[in-house]
This record gives structure tokens, C-alpha cells and sequence, in this order.
């Protein structure tokens, strides 16, 4: 893992319309040193682990506004099990209310990042979460 970038895949899932924030985070990233596939907007469940399958990525981040989080989040990790993407970390961003970001945890999410977090914390948790697994 030393020589090699971590690649970290950026997904809109939903009908959510709003990517600015995704955006910001995929330079954020790449500005650090990785590599970052952005999938661009209205991206099903299906779509992202294709994506994800097809880049051979080390991270999946999904910017979600929407809302739709408890319905998205646990079809992405079931299509993710059944392709043996078991070891990709999967972190969530977006508008998130608080209650709801256990849920997101037990579900297998490694973190979830709300507005304002600092990009360089984001990408201090990718790198020390990927290097240390």
C-alpha cells in the first residue's frame, strides 16, 4: 500500500441534484494525493458497486442530501457483500441528522462527515483507516 495511491470513489446516489459538495471533497482528495473517481449525479446502488468493482477502489464516499441515507446506505452495503467488497471502506457525507449516524455505523459505514467538516480531516481518516487495514 505504500507505493500504491489510494483510490477512492465519489458517488451521488438518489435523486439528489446538488454536487458542489461532492465536488469540493473529490479535489480535496486528489489535492492529497489520491485518487479520486467521481461518478457524477443520480447514481443507483448498482451503478456505484459496478463503479467501485470496475475501478478497484480502496474507499467509497457517498454525498448524500437527499434525505434518503436509511434507504441507500444498507443497499449499497448489501450489493458491496455480495461482491466481496467487504474490505472497501465506506464513508458517508452530506446532511445527516444526528440520530440517524449509530444507524449508519452498525450498518458498516466507517464514519460519516456533516457540513463544515475540514476536507483535511476527511482525508486524515482515509489515509490512517486504509494504511492501518
Amino acid at each position: 500500500m505504500a507505493d500504491e495511491k489510494i483510490r477512492v470513489l465519489i458517488a451521488k446516489p438518489g435523486l439528489d441534484g446538488h454536487d458542489r459538495g461532492a465536488k469540493v471533497i473529490a479535489r480535496a482528495l486528489r489535492d492529497s494525493g489520491m485518487e479520486v473517481i467521481y461518478t457524477g449525479l443520480r447514481q443507483t446502488p448498482e451503478m456505484i458497486v459496478e463503479a467501485a468493482l470496475q475501478e478497484d477502489v480502496h474507499v467509497i464516499g457517498l454525498s448524500i442530501l437527499s434525505g434518503a441515507h436509511l434507504a441507500l446506505v444498507p443497499r449499497v452495503k448489501e450489493l458491496m457483500a455480495a461482491e466481496g467488497l467487504d474490505d472497501v471502506l465506506l464513508l458517508v457525507g452530506g446532511i445527516i441528522p444526528d440520530d440517524d449516524i449509530a444507524r449508519l455505523k452498525e450498518m458498516g459505514v466507517s464514519s460519516v462527515f456533516g457540513p463544515g467538516t475540514p476536507t483535511d480531516a476527511i482525508a486524515q481518516h482515509i489515509k490512517s483507516t486504509v494504511q492501518s487495514g
